[in-house]
């Protein structure tokens, strides 16, 4: 829901309508969730229950995780449904001390989650492909987390980071359980602005990979923006999407 962002701020229900109207079959809720009454929540999952949708995992900030908040997360997120609570972003590290404190962060959220059927993620970005004391940031934190921490690849960050989507897939097999559908173009003024298509991912590649060895259990269009509205942005790369993926 990040996509339609605005659209969601100004009308969390209608946004989730109109997308669901365009035929998406599954929604990713982000860190602003967190702020829902119980009752709002419940309001949400049975708006998407109504849609037919689902939410497989949400978004959310570092601090979620923590051991005064991580119960008020693993108890919403059971509301919406969810399978994964997916740490959305973490600042930089200098050391590789630093990366497994996150390794570590993920591991100590799996003890609280797993018990209620729940299993934590990371989201990588572009700074988690450029090495640290000569590792790969994101090879730090797959060989430092328990096998069922999911590894969501956001593709457009990894190749902006020069990094191969399809090479990351085949070496974690069964860990690739989601992912973040993002276009990136290498020219400067387009970037992530790029629709789903039009840049330069091999994503014939990275669905066999993501299907035949990452696990991979379902899809997110994730776009930073593009030349077109919100809404229409998603409509389009939902369209480029399943004209791609068949």
């Amino acid at each position: 829901m990040y996509s339609v962002r605005d659209a969601l701020k100004q009308d969390p229900e209608g946004t989730v309508r109109a997308v669901a109207q365009m035929g998406y079959q599954a929604v990713e809720f982000y860190a602003p969730y967190y702020e829902w009454t119980e009752i709002q929540a419940k309001q949400m999952r049975k708006l998407m229950d109504d849609l037919g949708l689902r939410s497989y995992s949400t978004h959310n900030d570092e601090s979620y995780f923590g051991a005064d908040k991580i119960n008020r997360v693993r108890d919403l997120n059971l509301i919406l449904g969810c399978k994964y609570v997916v740490l959305a972003w973490t600042d930089p590290k200098a050391s590789v001390d630093g990366w497994k404190a996150v390794a570590d962060k993920l591991n100590a959220a799996a003890e609280t989650l797993e018990p209620a059927g729940l299993k934590p993620g990371y989201h990588n970005h572009q700074a988690e492909w450029a090495p640290v004391g000569g590792q790969r940031p994101m090879d730090i934190l797959a060989k430092n987390t328990k096998s069922s921490v999911m590894l969501q690849l956001d593709v457009g960050t990894c190749l902006e980071g020069h990094a191969d989507p399809v090479a990351w897939i085949r070496a974690n097999p069964g860990r690739i359980r989601s992912i973040h559908c993002k276009e990136w173009s290498p020219d400067p003024a387009v970037g992530y602005k790029t629709l789903f298509g039009e840049g330069i991912a091999d994503w014939k590649g990275i669905f066999q990979a993501a299907e035949s060895v990452g696990g991979v259990e379902y899809y997110l269009v994730e776009q930073e923006g593009s030349r077109f509205p919100e809404l229409e942005t998603a409509r389009r790369c939902l369209q480029a999407f399943r004209a791609t993926h068949v």
